[in-house]
């Protein structure tokens, strides 16, 4: 750890800002050994946070729930479990909204709402919509101002109430399985089959910065794609390299891939 990488890790000057608030909110949980927490971080912003702490003892990325796409940076001292990362105190606390099934709202109904109501993105992690509920999760800090000011999505009137993070509902994201055989693994070359496009012209999405792997903006059309990975490609949207089952006689590889819907 060393706060002289904020200059070699940030790519920007909102990049220097972010780090430093990190930094100095997670330093001086080790300083003093007491529990500290950052707010949300989007994946990239992960990455980041990596490079500058590395792996301390004690040092969870942490979002409410196992497969969570925005997560705190949460510090935990040695005479504290990481259970208590699941506990009532926890930085990181999950709200239920319920709502009328028949009006289906979305992901984007309730980042709306959040947003018009005058929270800051950073204090909002995953948001996770089911039929007639929504369980999203915040800061602890922000939870009691929600938990009394915040009454709807939309037109839609919503009941909140906090929930313990083991209750939370996570549902399975709707896909579509694509099976097919590719020459290479790279970059290109899955996004082609994935998106069911030619691979110039998924070079040329990713080239234009238009596409990241795992949350990670890439350029790299010939960057490997590894098992499990998550494309994103803005306009196109996003799929997972879920399989990768060997090759054929004709030695190209058998690949699964599921697309969003």
């Amino acid at each position: 750890m060393d706060r002289k990488s904020i200059e070699k890790i940030a790519q920007s000057p909102e990049d220097r800002l972010l780090l430093a608030k990190l930094w100095d909110k997670i330093n001086a949980g080790m300083t003093k050994n007491i529990p500290a927490s950052t707010c949300f971080l989007s994946p990239r912003e992960l990455e980041m946070a990596r490079f500058l702490f590395g792996q301390p003892e004690g040092l969870y990325a942490f979002g409410g729930y196992e497969d969570a796409e925005r997560k705190m940076l949460i510090y935990l001292p040695e005479y504290l479990e990481e259970n208590t990362l699941w506990a009532s105190d926890s930085p990181c606390v999950c709200l239920r909204a319920v709502f009328y099934q028949g009006d289906a709202l979305t992901h984007r109904d309730f980042l709306g709402a959040l947003m018009g109501a005058g929270i800051g993105r950073e204090t909002v992690g995953d948001i996770c919509v089911d039929k007639g509920s929504c369980d999203f999760f915040v800061t602890a800090e922000i939870a009691p101002y929600l938990l009394q000011s915040f009454t709807g999505a939309g037109r839609t009137k919503v009941r909140l109430s906090r929930i313990p993070l083991d209750q939370a509902r996570i549902p399975e994201p709707e896909t579509r399985e694509i099976r097919d055989t590719l020459a290479s693994l790279r970059l290109d070359s899955v996004a082609a089959a994935g998106f069911r496009i030619g691979r110039g012209l998924a070079s040329r999405y990713i080239t234009s910065g238009k596409a990241s792997v795992d949350g990670l903006p890439c350029e790299k059309p010939d960057k490997p794609v590894a098992e499990g990975a998550k494309i994103s490609i803005r306009g196109l949207g996003k799929i997972r390299l879920h399989q990768i089952n060997g090759t054929t006689k004709k030695d190209r590889i058998s690949v699964v891939i599921h697309r969003y819907v």
